[in-house]
């Protein structure tokens, strides 16, 4: 592995070029079926969040915080989009993100854009937001959350959902990988420092899912969503 690692964007060459083009055609087929099934999300109020959401990852994520010597992580925010906007809305504000910085600003290979959508998108925000709502729903059974409670399941839904996101990473890798490191060592160094990162991820979320919980909880989809389930 080289010296110096920002999490969790994948560069041109890591992976073979039939892994590359394998994980686009899933990458594409899974920001379609989000886009259709966001709908289901979206409304007047939580339109202009969605595009905040996405334009304030996309921010963070040009900030790196430190692990390990030679190693920095920055958000990924798979966790926060969903928990926030949904989880269909959120993988798509996810995707947008990477495809700008890709495109625009050369963050993570133009191949290797399906498997950082795959990885990200897909993978982190659907273990992000399935660790979330099993947490809220437990959380729930001995009465209303506390702000500090949602900030506890933000925290720990980010954490899982970045290492989550890593071992997509290693899943791609052990199918195509073109570098002559190997899948054990490649695998020990993802889970490890994405452990730490996710660290760093759970803070931010935690702290930012509480402020908008604060201030609005009506905009907060998983609170919405609870509302909803208890109505219905």
């Amino acid at each position: 592995m080289t010296s110096t690692y920002v999490a969790m964007h994948m560069s041109d060459g890591i992976v073979n070029a039939p892994t590359s083009l394998l994980f686009g055609v899933i990458a594409v087929a899974a920001v379609a079926f989000c886009a259709a099934r966001a709908r289901t999300e979206l409304d007047e109020r939580t339109v202009p969040l969605a595009g905040l959401v996405a334009a304030f990852i996309f921010a963070v994520q040009m900030i790196n915080f430190p692990v390990l010597p030679g190693v920095s992580g920055h958000l990924l925010g798979g966790a926060l989009a969903a928990i926030l906007v949904g989880p269909y809305t959120g993988a798509l504000c996810i995707s947008i993100v990477l495809v700008v910085q890709a495109l625009l600003f050369a963050d993570g290979g133009v191949t290797a854009l399906g498997t950082n959508i795959v990885n990200m998108s897909v993978f982190g925000v659907a273990a992000g937001y399935g660790t979330a709502v099993l947490l809220y729903r437990l959380a729930r059974r001995r009465g209303d959350v506390a702000t500090s409670g949602l900030g506890v399941i933000a925290f720990i839904a980010a954490l899982v959902g970045t290492v989550c996101a890593a071992m997509g990473f290693v899943l791609e890798y052990a199918i195509g990988g073109a570098a002559a490191t190997s899948l054990g060592a490649v695998a020990g160094y993802m889970f490890g420092t994405h452990v730490l990162i996710g660290v760093g991820e759970g803070l931010i979320t935690a702290v930012t899912v509480m402020a908008v919980a604060k201030s609005r909880p009506d905009l907060v989809y998983l609170l919405r969503g609870a509302r909803e389930e208890v109505a219905a």
